[in-house]
């Protein structure tokens, strides 16, 4: 673009800090971002932007960082709803004794979808823009999704017995079909098929799965050796078995993957396969570590996910970055390992890879869809700042997230929601809670 060329915009952002994410990840100081139609239309140093934007608005963060949305590339957005139900519990137990019980007793779509709207305004407000959910009820997460104004994947839940949402896997992939065919061109949902697990999933399943994907066109998204348990009792390993079906490709997302030989993590590599890596959950579930460093080092695409708040108990990107850097460093014993830059990368740029949406989210350049957020850096907790990108990972609440745009559009403004009611989310959290009290299953024996 010519320098003598004006640019209209409906919106200029003025930034202390700009970490746009893209290659070699700089930190650039005063620049300008500017914005029309929900797109980044440029960015440059401050003083250049004044004299060549004609903006309707101009916003001046003069002690802030503008980084792009965070992606958490993996949640169970209902599930917020369970948040603290039972904890301190091996993954197993967690799961057949408790939480596969409630959810047969709850999780019909109304709660689903008051889950899910608690869990949005939870990561709004903490800088998440993209968020991938594998939950039940996805039409009713959807509507939700749709009306919140951020974005997300929707993993389809496929599992070999019945559920809330369907009968049985092959009920649930024609499921996913249909709603595909429903959200097939919205701006900012797209449709993802979700089987759990391999311990979960036939091999006559897997032989559907490939074809719906190959007929759908559409990504996966499954836990993959979240456990020694789960590799150990398997009489082939599950992601060979995933091999074998044809399943591994650079459209697959391996959640977990704690339990990883060398080997399997050079399969990884040559699949083009992305890991995304659930630090926190793993912790609180004892499941292991996923090996962060090798899995690097082997050219593999590492995103970061918070899992649900059922196994977190939150959903905090910034918690989640500062737990991965320092997880890479404790298990590989490099203080040098996992780097505060590449931990941001993870928790943007490489998230949006991983699911296959780095062509708009991601980074902050021309072109791409501005989906930002700025971090107010002026606190006590955060100064002196003498690397911002060490300020994000290492120090920053994530309560000094001031400012969330989705597409341009405005969803966080000076801590505050734009478009939900803090008050009522809590009162209706309260009710959720109540209810669930007052009708609690029997642990599954």
């Amino acid at each position: 673009m010519p320098a003598t060329q004006s640019v209209s915009a409906d919106l200029l952002i003025e930034c202390r800090w700009l970490l746009p994410m893209t290659a070699g990840w700089p930190v650039k100081e005063w620049q300008a971002i500017a914005i029309s139609d929900g797109i980044i239309q440029g960015v440059w140093p401050i003083d250049e932007a004044r004299t060549r934007v004609q903006a309707g608005r101009t916003l001046r963060l003069e002690q802030h960082a503008l980084l792009p949305g965070l992606v958490n590339a993996h949640n169970h957005a209902g599930m917020s709803m369970m948040r603290g139900y039972a904890d301190d519990l091996p993954l197993m137990t967690w799961l057949k004794e408790h939480i596969w019980p409630a959810e047969a007793a709850f999780m019909q779509p109304e709660f689903v979808a008051d889950g899910t709207r608690l869990a949005i305004a939870e990561m709004l407000r903490s800088g998440t823009t993209l968020f991938s959910d594998m939950y039940l009820a996805p039409e009713a997460a959807a509507e939700v999704v749709n009306r919140s104004g951020i974005r997300a994947q929707l993993c389809t839940p496929l599992i070999d017995f019945p559920t809330p949402w369907s009968e049985g896997f092959k009920a649930g992939l024609d499921k996913s079909a249909a709603l595909l065919e429903r959200y097939r061109h919205h701006e900012r949902i797209s449709i993802t098929l979700g089987p759990h697990a391999p311990y979960t999933v036939s091999d006559e399943s897997l032989r559907q799965l490939r074809q719906a994907r190959d007929r759908l066109g559409l990504p996966i998204q499954m836990h993959v050796h979240e456990t020694r348990d789960e590799v150990d009792s398997a009489e082939i390993r599950p992601l060979q078995r995933l091999h074998d079906a044809g399943l591994l490709d650079n459209g697959f997302q391996a959640v977990h993957m704690t339990q990883l030989t060398e080997a399997e993590i050079r399969q990884v590599a040559d699949s083009g396969a992305s890991v995304i890596h659930c630090p926190q959950s793993n912790l609180k579930l004892a499941s292991g570590f996923c090996p962060v460093t090798r899995l690097l080092e082997a050219g593999i695409n590492v995103a970061l996910g918070t899992d649900g708040a059922c196994s977190n108990n939150d959903l905090d990107m910034f918690d989640e970055m500062r737990h991965a850097a320092l997880l890479a460093k404790g298990v590989s014993g490099d203080a040098a390992s996992l780097p505060a830059m590449a931990a941001l990368a993870m928790a943007t740029i490489e998230g949006a890879r991983a699911l296959d949406m780095a062509d708009r989210v991601g980074s902050i350049q021309p072109g791409m869809a501005a989906d930002l957020i700025a971090v107010n850096l002026d606190s006590l907790e955060s100064q002196p700042v003498h690397h911002p990108e060490s300020a994000l990972v290492y120090a920053v609440n994530s309560r000094q997230v001031s400012h969330v745009w989705v597409a341009g559009q405005l969803l966080l403004d000076e801590g505050e929601l734009v478009n939900e009611d803090e008050r009522e989310l809590i009162q209706m959290a309260r009710h959720r809670q109540q209810q669930m009290a007052d009708n609690a299953p029997h642990p599954a024996s």
